[in-house]
């Protein structure tokens, strides 16, 4: 990462830009941010994440022996694609750290990823070897989303209130007060702030910083064909994946490190468009479209921040830049577990992103639903 800044900063890698500004937040996470772009960092970090996405493998496992949820959830397994001896190289050492600490990977001969995933022929000759994880699942996390918070309304009790647009965060003596920017008022004796990337913002009014920062990220939904590989595959090169859902595809890709405009850009999209159909020649039809963009909240680390927040009553579940969907399910495990621990038996909802979409769950907590990791 060190080497290759100057060429991200000046806009020469198409799968990233960087907004520049004087802002010292921004100058503060980039400098957290080069503070882990070491080995040690990186070794460090690599195995905190790995831990939790194990576990929220481990808990949506458990969820789904309780609960049935129609959602395309199928182990597709992954390939990572390297193009390069030395990329390669550096991803077998990535491996090995992995390995160690309850991961499943292996690294594979051009030949042998074609072999498990056929539709990589036209690209072999290019390809210097793969990384394939054969327990990595895949689904739609819209549908998930949806499915389970019906089930958590019928079942559970959950209230959900939707256009709650929070304005205002306060600590009292007995827990928490929630404003809207209409003037409704909810209290609680504890909150859980999982706004995404304005958690900063709202965390700021009681006293709480975070070190988070947005980063836009571009995904294209589109019809399969025959030439849609079923395992799912990051071209590591590009920045792209390609994950299988039933008879679509989804296609996620580039970046845009402290991009705040919510507008999809419409040049993105065809940009991301361009390079999938140079990744994977025909892997999807591009008559049949749509396109979708967000803000992955990045810390420097890349690691989420989970627990008390340092206010009194107030938790905070941010962070998961975009890994959320991988790492949803463990991150709200371990925040739970927190809460049973510090409160005095009190329920608490997931509280969430931008204009919260709020949800309540036990009589007097606080919290709200995230918009869908896509």
């Amino acid at each position: 990462m060190l080497a290759r800044t100057p060429l991200l900063v000046l806009g020469k890698d198409p799968a990233f830009r960087m907004k520049l500004s004087c802002d010292p937040a921004l100058i503060s996470w980039t400098l957290a941010f080069l503070r882990n772009c070491t080995q040690a960092a990186f070794d460090r970090n690599t195995t905190a994440i790995l831990k939790l996405a194990l576990q929220s493998q481990q808990a949506l496992s458990q969820l789904l022996a309780r609960h049935s949820i129609e959602f395309n959830h199928v182990t597709a397994s992954k390939l990572h694609l390297y193009y390069t001896e030395e990329a390669l190289k550096a991803a077998a050492d990535v491996v090995a750290l992995k390995r160690r600490h309850g991961a499943v990977q292996n690294v594979l001969t051009p030949r042998a990823a074609v072999h498990l995933e056929p539709t990589l022929e036209s690209i072999a000759d290019s390809l210097a070897g793969a990384v394939h994880s054969p327990l990595d699942e895949v689904g739609d996390p819209l549908r998930f989303s949806s499915e389970l918070l019906t089930i958590l309304r019928s079942n559970y009790g959950v209230e959900a209130l939707f256009g709650f647009d929070v304005a205002s965060l306060q600590t009292t003596s007995g827990g928490v007060v929630v404003t809207d920017n209409g003037g409704m008022v909810l209290d609680a004796e504890a909150a859980v702030v999982c706004l995404g990337y304005e958690a900063p913002r709202l965390l700021k009014q009681v006293g709480v910083r975070v070190p988070i920062w947005p980063m836009k990220g571009y995904s294209l939904t589109a019809k399969a064909t025959s030439n849609t590989p079923l395992v799912s595959i990051t071209d590591t090169a590009r920045k792209i994946v390609f994950c299988r859902l039933g008879h679509e595809v989804r296609i996620a890709g580039l970046a845009e490190l402290g991009e705040r405009e919510p507008q999809t850009d419409r040049r993105r999209l065809q940009a991301l468009a361009q390079a999938a159909q140079a990744s994977l020649p025909g892997s999807f039809d591009p008559t049949e479209c749509r396109g979708w963009s967000g803000m992955r909240p990045m810390t420097p680390s890349s690691a989420p921040i989970i627990g008390p927040a340092g206010a009194p009553n107030v938790f905070v579940n941010v962070g998961h830049g975009m890994l959320g969907w991988t790492l949803a399910m463990g991150s709200a495990e371990r925040l739970a577990d927190t809460l049973v621990a510090g409160r005095r038996g009190t329920s608490t909802g997931a509280h969430s992103a931008g204009k919260a979409r709020r949800v309540l769950s036990g009589k007097r907590a606080v919290g709200s639903e995230a918009p869908a990791p896509r």
